[in-house]
């Protein structure tokens, strides 16, 4: 295949780390490495600009989303289309739906261009609508309908949409989007893996001993991850086992929310630690014993991943991705996701036979690797390209 000049669309970018920042950014990297052009499009800030944009890297400005200030709306995003056109773009891809999914739409018009959208996020989830619109009824009535209602307009207007899993394609097609394909998001198993990791400096700076078994959640602290599933099995743990602890990384607009969470419980085997340099992430996955992620909002669940490829067990919401992901006795455990009692169980569970699952969490998680992720998503750009209008 020819080299392709390719420009992703995106409503998130850093110094935001999420999973779409992450999964773009991996794409890029092993695209680039092929000796593909990647240019990005994204909403910031004046300071973003400033930090981040470069002659492929460029910056709209916006605003703050109030419930979720990590991400930026873009304020006119359409003037992007002339700067697609400038550099020859052979092909868009939308890594989201919102004002910069829509410019890359438009630009994808004028340019003639084909465009791949991808669907990463869940914006119609109920647990979206609960926590992030306005707590009136009849408008979270009529909001879900339109979302679905935009959401299929959007990806039918793509000439292929992706989902990371089987789990989210089959909603897609449920919602009648047409022209779904899975393409996983993947992984860095030259940064994730176990010989480079120094995960007894992490135990150390964060005061756990040699002796005692650590619990780690990596992501948003946002009320979607249903995060008080795992402060309250670490609650019921603290009852019986000194020997257990519970580090909570990351940062999001529910973070005092839980913490204050934990203070009501007085959970003094719980430490939050805020953000995570991802130069330190394979550094955190080798210091726990087990990896927890009690989400019933995940499309993929790369954090999972990202344990996995270091050998740790996950134990996970049985829901949605994280269903098709885990397999029980395997790479980890699933666990009712209402019932923290259950929770708790399937953590003492890894924890007794944490070894036990080694093998198969790192073979997982070579299943997920950049370089097969990206021969696929080159498949899909091949298939869009040929039936270039």
């Amino acid at each position: 295949m020819d080299k392709l000049k390719i420009a992703f669309y995106s409503d998130s970018y850093l110094p935001a780390v999420d999973g779409v920042v992450t999964s773009m950014l991996g794409l890029k990297k092993e695209l680039e490495r092929r000796g593909h052009e990647v240019y990005i499009f994204a909403s910031g800030t004046a300071r973003t600009k400033r930090k981040y944009g470069n002659k492929k890297v460029f910056i709209v400005e916006g605003f703050d989303f109030k419930p979720y200030p990590q991400y930026k709306v873009a304020v006119f995003p359409y003037a992007s289309v002339f700067r697609v056109m400038a550099n020859k773009i052979d092909l868009i891809h939308a890594q989201t739906p919102a004002p910069m999914g829509l410019a890359a739409i438009v630009a994808a018009k004028f340019s003639g261009k084909p465009i791949v959208g991808s669907y990463h996020t869940l914006v119609n989830d109920k647990s979206i609508m609960e926590n992030y619109y306005p707590n009136i009824r009849v408008f979270k009535f009529f909001a879900n309908r339109s979302v679905k209602a935009y959401l299929r307009l959007f990806y039918n207007r793509c000439d292929a949409t992706v989902a990371p899993t089987g789990t989210i394609e089959r909603m897609l097609r449920r919602m009648k989007i047409k022209n779904t394909h899975v393409v996983p998001n993947g992984i860095d198993l030259s940064v994730f893996n176990d010989k480079n990791a120094d995960g007894e400096r992490v135990r150390k700076s964060l005061g756990v001993r040699s002796r005692e078994k650590l619990v780690l959640y990596i992501g948003r602290t946002s009320r979607e991850k249903r995060i008080e599933t795992l402060l309250l099995a670490a609650h019921r743990l603290g009852r019986s086992r000194k020997d257990i602890k519970f580090i909570i990384g990351g940062t999001g607009p529910a973070y005092e929310y839980y913490r204050n969470y934990a203070d009501r419980l007085s959970l003094g085997n719980v430490r939050f630690v805020g953000f995570v340099d991802k130069a330190e992430l394979p550094d955190y996955y080798a210091a726990c014993d087990a990896f927890c992620i009690p989400s019933t909002f995940e499309t993929q669940g790369v954090v999972a991943l990202e344990a996995m490829a270091l050998g740790k067990p996950v134990i996970g919401a049985d829901s949605l991705a994280l269903r098709e992901l885990i397999k029980n006795g395997r790479n980890g455990e699933k666990f009712d996701p209402m019932n923290p009692a259950a929770c708790a169980g399937k953590i003492e569970k890894v924890l007794n036979n944490d070894g036990a699952y080694y093998q198969s969490a790192v073979k997982t998680a070579q299943n997920f690797s950049l370089e097969k992720v990206t021969d696929k998503m080159l498949s899909i750009y091949r298939l869009v390209a040929s039936n270039e209008k």
